[in-house]
This record gives C-alpha cells, sequence and structure tokens, in this order.
C-alpha cells in the first residue's frame, strides 16, 4: 500500500443490475473530477449528473458523481464515487479509463485498510465492516452494526485505562524503592487485577456465540438408518430437500442446507445412516458421516422413539458429549419405547414427530438452548468477540494471572509492571494499536475488493 496511490474498484456485486457503482481513493480525486467531467471545484458530498467520457473521447456513459474531500471521507482521503448503469461492459470500461487517468486497481479490504490507517475507525470497527457485510440473522447484524459504532471498542478503551491505572500504582514503587509495595487490604492491587481477570474473561466467553454469529453454525443429523433423519431434515427446512423411504441406505452421500433458529444461521447436513455394510458405496457414505461429526458445532443424534435405542459404534461415541450433542426422539407420534429414559441420561433430549409436524418448535427451543444465548451488555449491548479477539484476551488473561502470583509472592515490582504491560499489549492490539504490517494484511485480504 502506498498513501500516495489513488486505487479505484467495482463496490457493488458482479453482474448486471440496475445501477453500479465505482469507488476511488487517493490524491488524483480532484484531478479526475476536473479531466472527466470538467468541473474544477465540486461542492464536497453533493452528487452531479454528468456524461463520462473516456480519455480517447468515447462517450461510455450518463452518471451520478459525488465528491468527498480529506479528512471527510470514508477513507480520509479524497474520494470519488461514480454510479452508471449496472452494464459489465460500462463498469469495466470505466475503470480501464480511470486506470489510463493514473489510478491502479484497488486490493481486497483496501478502502477499509485506509480508514484504519487514516485514523477513521479502529481495527475492531474495521472488522465489523466484513461482519456487517455477511451478517444473515437479526443478532448478527446487531452485534456488527453496534461493534461499527465502538461497542466492543468501548470494552476494550475501559479495561486499557483501568490496567493503566494499576500499572501506574505498581510503578510507583519502581521510582520509589525505598516504599514497600502495598499489602492486600490498602490500595490492593491484586483484587484490582482479580477483576480485570474477571472482566476480561467474560469478554472471552462470548466467542463462540461470535464465531456462530459471523460464521453459522454447522450441524449434522446423525443415527442409525430408518429413524427418520431425512424426513426431519425436510421438517426443519420446511420443504422436501432430501429423499424420503422405507428402504436402508437410501442417504449415502450427505447432504447439506440451511435454516434459521434465531438467533442463529444454521447449515444443517443429513448423513448416511451408521450400520454395519458390505456395500461400499454406503461405506465410503458412513465415513463421510463421521468426518462430518468431527467438522459439527451441533450434532443431532436422531433415534425412533417407537423402538429400543440401538448402540452406536464406539468410533461414534466417543465423538458424542453432552455439550454439543441433543439426542432428539423421532416419530413421537407412536407409542414411545420406555427403554429410552435410560439411554443416555446425561444428553438434552427433545420428542418431536417429523411426520406431524409435533414438537418441531420445542425441537428448535432446544437447539437453541444447546448453542447457549449472546451476552449482552449492562448498556444494551451484544458482545461477541472473534477468534482473533478471543485469542488476544487469553493472552492479556494469562499475564495478569502471572503478575498476580509475583504479587503474592513478593517479586519485584519491575517483573510485575512488565506483566501488566504485555498484557495491555495484547488488548490493545484488538482496537489495533499494533505496528504489524503481516497481520493487517493479513485481517484485510479477507475482505472483498471494492470495500
Amino acid at each position: 500500500m502506498d498513501s500516495q496511490d489513488t486505487f479505484a474498484a467495482l463496490s457493488t456485486p458482479h453482474g448486471e443490475s440496475a445501477l453500479g457503482v465505482i469507488r476511488c481513493s487517493g490524491p488524483l480525486c480532484p484531478d479526475l473530477v476536473k479531466g472527466i467531467f470538467g468541473r474544477i471545484s465540486p461542492t464536497p458530498r453533493r452528487t452531479y449528473v454528468a456524461d463520462f467520457t473516456s480519455k480517447s473521447g468515447q462517450f461510455l456513459d450518463n452518471v451520478v458523481y459525488t465528491f468527498f474531500e480529506q479528512d471527510l471521507s470514508y477513507t480520509g482521503d479524497p474520494m470519488l464515487e461514480i454510479s452508471c448503469h449496472g452494464n459489465p461492459y460500462i463498469l469495466q470500461h470505466i475503470l480501464e479509463d480511470l486506470v489510463t487517468r493514473g489510478c491502479r486497481y484497488a486490493l481486497p479490504g483496501e478502502f477499509t485498510q485506509t480508514a484504519f490507517l487514516n485514523g477513521k475507525m479502529d481495527l475492531s470497527q474495521a472488522e465489523a465492516v466484513i461482519d456487517l457485510i455477511k451478517a444473515r440473522t437479526n443478532l448478527s447484524f446487531k452485534a456488527a452494526s453496534q461493534q461499527l459504532q465502538g461497542s466492543l471498542s468501548r470494552r476494550i478503551n475501559k479495561l486499557v485505562d483501568d490496567l493503566l491505572k494499576i500499572v501506574a500504582e505498581i510503578e510507583a514503587y519502581i521510582d520509589f524503592p525505598e516504599e514497600d509495595l502495598p499489602s492486600e487490604g490498602e490500595t490492593a492491587p491484586k483484587q484490582k487485577i482479580s477483576k480485570l481477570i474477571n472482566e476480561i474473561d467474560q469478554l472471552s466467553e462470548t466467542a463462540r456465540t461470535g464465531i456462530f454469529l459471523r460464521e453459522g453454525v454447522k450441524a449434522i443429523i446423525i443415527g442409525v438408518p430408518n429413524v427418520g433423519k431425512s424426513s426431519l431434515l425436510n421438517r426443519l427446512l420446511g420443504q422436501s430437500r432430501a429423499i424420503v423411504s422405507d428402504k436402508p441406505g437410501t442417504t449415502r452421500d450427505y447432504i447439506e442446507a440451511a435454516f434459521f433458529v434465531d438467533p442463529y444461521r444454521i447449515t444443517i447436513v443429513d448423513t448416511a445412516g451408521i450400520h454395519q455394510t458390505d456395500d461400499e458405496i454406503e461405506k465410503a457414505g458412513i465415513d463421510k458421516t463421521l468426518e462430518q461429526i468431527g467438522l459439527s458445532d451441533l450434532i443431532l443424534l436422531t433415534i425412533d422413539g417407537s423402538q429400543s435405542p440401538t448402540l452406536l459404534p464406539e468410533n461414534v461415541s466417543a465423538l458424542l458429549n453432552s455439550e454439543t450433542t441433543l439426542v432428539i426422539h423421532n416419530k413421537s407420534d407412536l407409542t414411545q419405547n420406555p427403554e429410552l429414559s435410560n439411554f443416555l441420561p446425561e444428553f438434552l433430549k427433545a420428542e418431536v414427530s417429523a411426520l406431524t409436524g409435533d414438537g418441531l418448535d420445542f425441537l428448535k427451543q432446544s437447539i437453541a438452548r444447546l448453542l447457549g444465548n449472546p451476552i449482552i451488555s449492562d448498556q444494551g449491548d451484544v458482545v461477541a468477540v472473534s477468534a482473533r479477539h478471543h485469542s488476544a484476551l487469553q493472552k492479556a488473561s494469562t499475564e495478569l494471572e502471572t503478575a498476580s502470583q509475583l504479587l503474592t509472592q513478593d517479586e519485584p515490582a519491575e517483573l510485575v509492571a512488565s506483566h501488566l504491560r504485555d498484557s495491555m499489549t495484547n488488548l490493545e492490539s484488538i482496537v489495533g494499536r499494533i505496528d504489524n504490517e503481516r497481520v493487517l494484511d493479513k485481517l484485510f485480504a479477507t475482505f472483498c475488493i471494492g470495500k
């Protein structure tokens, strides 16, 4: 990235559409307005209608353009936005003409990365931009929009401020070595550190929800043949997505589809029934089932509620646990087998009839219960940190734990302060107070071009 470059990109999806938007950012933007549209001093943030004529004199389209001055644009640099007809031919020729006038094609996420580098937003807010674009549920949209408005930044900055006060207190005894560190019960820095650890850990615990909101939940339906797995999938989706048959082994490859259980988008996989077979194709399907179990966030173990439960193979049972597995008693419209009460008693259970739909609402409630409720702050913010944030928070917490132990052992104040500062560095990395170009390049490479 070069701050003196002017870069351009299509900011609307590729393909035909009513409108397409091209954005340019960089010092050449005022000259572009003058050279293309003949307007020397455009009023910033005001739209103009004009013909776009290429440098070679070819009329390309009648467009609407807006100029944004430095410091008051999305990127913080001068910007030009051009809205034209969404014909790929027109859009490509406008982009090519901009390149002949000195622009270059933008890199993925370069507009938002420039905004971050120019101090228009911190790193957690920049990450929220892509979350907002990809949000598929009301809560994921709310979490992304609040993070974009600084909800996570405020939490992190408060933690850093509190930590700074402890560091200042500890370092006071480095500057005045004749004084002893205060014992617990006086100013009690150890108690303050303990409080910070608790707050950081609470924030870190929202990572699971954050990942679910950003990436969705991957669920898998497993069970022996003919327990109604495909019927259950169709019922959850509200449509016939999987073939239903009384003949065992109908599902030989896994089928993937999506449905919603507020507040999560769930991608669900219907798999081959788990059983002993000599059929090579069925064996391959069962192997894929085992593979998918290991990749899933949620396992829906489906059994026929009217029959005695069938023991699963050990390699399957070993992958099940009460935190991620829901046991579904299907065929609740039939007389239920009393032996079911002793089958996996520690697991959450739900009864449903895939045939009639009875119990479907309770099943969805049980799924939501197993996934957990999002944590809402006292201010009503949806807090859902990402995997990157989670890693930084864990490192910050570990450094604080070490500092607390050193205090207990009456170790030198310099050593305690060093760990406190390392904790602060990890917290500050969340909002981007870091100087690591490779980290930033990797993060913004996940953005779409034009954003």
